[in-house]
């Protein structure tokens, strides 16, 4: 898996990269198809906002959160991925199971 963690208008310090890291490595290790991971993490007045794209095999999934807190807007974003990429896999193992009954029943 390769990983890019960049940062608009924040610093990206070694503890934010490293708590990025761990979160994100406990998600995708659930999924094995995961080529290439991006994350944006930006300041915007106030509102404190996180961007992931994931790049599996045959699709892009982005998430996005913001909240007050850098940390807490990476937790929201983590969840949503989650939350994501479980539907995604069960969409791609429920069509190769239709593919297997039609090949079965042939």
């Amino acid at each position: 898996m390769n990983l890019n963690i960049t940062g608009h208008h924040v610093e990206v310090t070694p503890a934010l990269r490293d708590y990025v890291t761990s979160k994100l490595e406990k998600v995708i290790s659930h999924y094995d198809h995961v080529t290439r991971v991006s994350v944006i993490l930006s300041v915007e007045k106030l509102k404190q906002k996180a961007e992931v794209t994931v790049h599996v095999s045959g699709k892009d999934i982005f998430v996005e959160s913001d909240d007050a807190d850098l940390y807490a807007a990476i937790d929201s974003l983590v969840d949503k991925l989650d939350r994501q990429l479980q539907k995604h896999k069960e969409k791609v193992s429920d069509h190769s199971r239709e593919a297997l009954k039609r090949q079965a029943g042939e």
